[in-house]
C-alpha cells in the first residue's frame, strides 16, 4: 500500500475514533462536563500545541489542520479585521451522525481550534456563527478585538 493511501485511511479511522469516542461519552451522560474540561486543556496548551505542529498564524490554524486531518476542508477570506473560515463538510461530523452521537464539534474541533487561534494571537476573538451539525456549512470568524 503505498503511502497516500495509508494516509487517506489512518484518517478516516481517526475520524471514526472521534465519533466513537463523543458517542461513548454521550452514552454515558459526561460528555458536557469532559467537553468543558478539555475546553480549558485547550485554552491553557494552545499555544503549544500550535507550536509542537509548526503553526504561527490564526489562520494556518485552519489550513494545517485541513491537511494533516482531511476531516474538514477549510477556505479562508480575508476580513477587514480578520477572516472567515469556512467549510460545506466534515467527515467528523458526518461519521457522527451515522453512528446517532452527539455533536462532536465543540470537544473535537472547535475548542482546539479556539485554544490554538488564541493561544498564538491572544487579542483574537473567535465567533463560531453556525456549524454542518445543525447548519448547512461550519462558518467561525476570527477577528482582532478593542484592546484598551
Amino acid at each position: 500500500m503505498d503511502l497516500e493511501k495509508k494516509t487517506q485511511l489512518l484518517q478516516a479511522f481517526y475520524a471514526g475514533v472521534l465519533a466513537d469516542s463523543v458517542l461513548r461519552l454521550g452514552n454515558e451522560g459526561v460528555l458536557e462536563r469532559v467537553a468543558a474540561q478539555k475546553r480549558k486543556e485547550q485554552m491553557a496548551t494552545g499555544r503549544a500545541r500550535a507550536s509542537q505542529m509548526g503553526i504561527n498564524s490564526p489562520e494556518q490554524v485552519f489550513t494545517f489542520l485541513s491537511e494533516v486531518f482531511a476531516c474538514a476542508n477549510w477556505q479562508i477570506s480575508a476580513q477587514p479585521n480578520g477572516f472567515v473560515a469556512l467549510t460545506p463538510s466534515c467527515r467528523l461530523c458526518a461519521i457522527a451522525k451515522r453512528m446517532g452521537a452527539p455533536s462532536p464539534c465543540d470537544i473535537h474541533c472547535l475548542a482546539p481550534m479556539e485554544g490554538m487561534v488564541k493561544g498564538i494571537s491572544p487579542e483574537s476573538g473567535f465567533d463560531v456563527k453556525e456549524t454542518l451539525w445543525n447548519g448547512a456549512e461550519c462558518r467561525v470568524e476570527v477577528f482582532k478585538t478593542e484592546t484598551a
